[in-house]
């Protein structure tokens, strides 16, 4: 949920300046990952934007510092400008003010994750998905994440259990898509595996990607990656359905489909609408930087048939 927590205590004066403050900053990370038009700006302005806003953020905090939804929001905008560090940081602040907060919990845990160099769910964080779990049992996400720190400890048959406890409480697409990690988790435990049937599903988006005119490869980086994403229209600027080619060779057109989404409990085909976005990433990171290229956002409901085009202005 990339929204501000409910305000739950009054707000003197005092902290009207840090309202404003946080109306900046959120503003900036809207324009910058909410609305893939703000992608037509100079990318240095905008990513120069979101730094300002971020700053007048902490500068609210530092006048007022008992605000969990302040550093919620500071944890993910340090997240999107590529500071996990500083986003851990933020959300550990959070966690603090509001320790029985779900998605506070939830959002910690993986920004604490994202910090590690191996990407590794720690015992703090593992604590936090517990807990979070405990206030909030029907939190999905929560659920999904503690699979995967389990798995990561070699817990497999607990994960499998904590997975198959979520699946009836999924969309039959995102139940799949789960389902299909379970049994890896029961086969890394020494469980068989049970067989699968039918066929996997077909792709739910077809995209063609029409490079900027007079792109030479060769003149990029080899890191540079093409992210093809989709995101759920009026949600979050998260993508529900993503794919990392490389620029050398780049095919042109892409398939997405609920095997692309990041998580299996918000797959592609359960969302109505979609914008659906192409980006040039230089580091080929997922994170937009200076220099990147991004395409013009088209918006299709689903299921949608025929190829959605997109193009670089």
């Amino acid at each position: 949920m990339w929204v501000l927590w409910p305000l739950r205590h009054g707000a003197g004066r005092g902290w009207l300046a840090g309202i404003l403050a946080l109306g900046v900053a959120g503003g900036c990370l809207y324009q910058l990952v909410g609305d893939p038009r703000a992608a037509t700006q100079p990318p240095p302005a905008s990513v120069a934007t979101l730094r300002d806003g971020v700053q007048a953020l902490q500068q609210a905090l530092q006048r007022d510092p008992q605000r969990a939804d302040g550093w919620v929001l500071l944890g993910r905008s340090q997240a999107e400008l590529g500071n996990p560090a500083a986003a851990a940081e933020a959300f550990a602040r959070a966690v603090a003010l509001a320790p029985d907060e779900a998605g506070v919990l939830v959002e910690a845990a993986q920004a604490r994750a994202q910090a590690q160099a191996d990407k590794q769910f720690d015992d703090t964080a593992l604590q936090w998905l517990r807990h979070a779990l405990q206030v909030q049992p029907d939190a999905e996400r929560a659920s999904w994440l503690l699979g995967i720190a389990l798995r990561q400890r070699g817990h497999n048959a607990e994960a499998a259990q904590v997975w198959t406890d979520l699946l009836p409480r999924l969309e039959p697409g995102a139940a799949q898509a789960l389902q299909a990690q379970i049994a890896l988790a029961r086969e890394a435990g020494g469980e068989p595996a049970p067989a699968t049937a039918g066929d996997a599903q077909p792709p739910l988006l077809q995209v063609r990607v029409h490079l900027p005119p007079g792109l030479d490869a060769a003149q990029w980086p080899a890191s540079t990656q093409v992210f093809v994403l989709a995101r759920a229209v009026g949600g979050p600027p998260m993508p529900v359905a993503v794919r990392r080619l490389p620029l050398a060779g780049f095919p042109g057109t892409v398939a997405l489909g609920d095997g692309d989404s990041p998580m299996p409990t918000a797959p592609l085909s359960a969302h109505e609408a979609v914008e659906v976005i192409a980006r040039v990433s230089r580091s080929g990171s997922a994170n937009r930087g200076e220099g990147d290229l991004q395409s013009a956002p088209v918006q299709v409901t689903l299921p949608h048939d025929g190829v959605v085009e997109l193009r670089f202005p």
